[in-house]
């Protein structure tokens, strides 16, 4: 038996939210950390995961979840474009 996880925040759960993101080298997202990212288009994304630590995943495909809870997208390093944040 599975147990269900009534929390709707909780990082499992599909997202109740989106934000388009710009990304930016000094602001964290506007709503609050994400759940995962959606790429649109093909490339790098670097992020600021919400433990604090920096990070690149390169070459992500187009039409990619990352699941990975982030506060920041930068703008440098970041070379994919159309991504979404997934609350």
């Amino acid at each position: 038996m599975t147990k269900k996880i009534d929390d709707p925040n909780h990082a499992t759960n599909p997202a109740i939210g989106v934000e388009e993101v710009t990304p930016s080298d000094d602001t964290d997202l506007s709503n609050r950390d994400c759940r995962a990212l959606y790429v649109g288009t093909t490339g790098n994304v670097k992020v600021k995961l919400v433990t604090g630590e920096n990070i690149t995943f390169v070459n992500v495909p187009s039409g990619m979840i990352l699941p990975v809870m982030v506060k920041r997208v930068f703008s440098t390093g970041t070379v994919a474009s159309d991504i979404v944040a997934l609350y």
